[in-house]
């Protein structure tokens, strides 16, 4: 069988991006994609790779309150995580607890609460296990619109506080000696990252969306030699995890989520084994 010649594989990509809810589910994976991969490095640098695995126990409670009091559960998640979220922070900065011990607290409550509500009012269901495994190929116009929006604001956050930012990651008591608001950085930071796992639920699925903060990142890391290269490589990591894994769920019938992940996962490999070839 011969191969499929240079317009014939344009002919497949453009029938396959007619579809509109493929269309709806690439931009929205792609922007939620970017914006992991940028707070990822952030988290990474920071030492707090589990806070996105956390979040996400919490954002399923979030969604089981929703169904338990019959209200959208994407509104009950967000409003539920980013309280956590501020909580983590609070119990880290004031009284002094150990970030990853309040992130376990916080993780192991938010999914006992989540299992609880969800028992109670009989929601284990296809609507909950949409959010626990994720479903980016059913996604709304309006959470296509907040993914850009999410996207949009976290560059500009970063943007505009980047030395800040930069200098409370790599030295945070010299950062705070020299009047660097660490405290409020570190709220800020927690909060983006909780509304990103919340919007990232339909991408990767509440199980599935820490892999997207924590592998381009790492990827990211691994590939560049500076601050910016790994932003910019890790975004572009997950940009195409999502873009080769939408492609591959479409044409091999496989849960989206699953080839997202499994995709950026390979992309970190590479990297990987070739600094490790090339002695980086």
């Amino acid at each position: 069988m011969s191969s499929p010649t240079i317009t014939e594989a344009r002919t497949g990509m453009e029938a396959l991006l007619g579809y509109g809810f493929l269309q709806r589910a690439l931009v929205a994976g792609v922007f939620i994609g970017i914006a992991c991969a940028v707070l990822g490095v952030f988290l990474l640098l920071r030492k707090d790779a589990m806070i996105g695995h956390g979040l996400s126990h919490i954002a399923f409670a979030g969604v089981a309150l929703g169904l338990f009091l019959n209200v959208l559960p994407l509104a009950a998640a967000l409003v539920t995580s980013a309280l956590v979220a501020l909580a983590i922070v609070r119990l880290r900065n004031r009284v002094g607890l150990p970030g990853d011990v309040a992130i376990g607290i916080f993780s192991s409550l938010g999914l006992a609460v989540g299992i609880l509500l969800a028992t109670l009012s009989g929601s284990f269901n296809v609507d909950l296990l949409t959010y626990l495994f994720g479903e980016v190929l059913a996604i709304e116009p309006l959470e296509v619109w907040l993914s850009i929006g999410l996207a949009v604001l976290i560059i500009a956050v970063v943007v505009r506080f980047y030395p800040q930012l930069q200098f409370s990651t790599f030295d945070r008591e010299s950062a705070r000696a020299m009047g660097v608001p660490v405290e409020g950085l570190d709220t800020l930071v927690t909060v983006l990252t909780a509304v990103t796992v919340v919007l990232g639920m339909k991408v990767a699925g509440i199980l599935l969306v820490s892999a997207l903060l924590v592998i381009p990142a790492a990827a990211g890391l691994r590939a560049a030699r500076s601050f910016r290269g790994a932003v910019m490589t890790a975004s572009s990591i997950a940009t195409v995890s999502v873009v080769l894994g939408l492609a591959a769920a479409f044409e091999l019938d496989i849960p989206a989520s699953a080839a997202i992940v499994i995709v950026a996962f390979l992309g970190f490999g590479f990297f990987a084994l070739k600094r490790k070839r090339t002695g980086g």
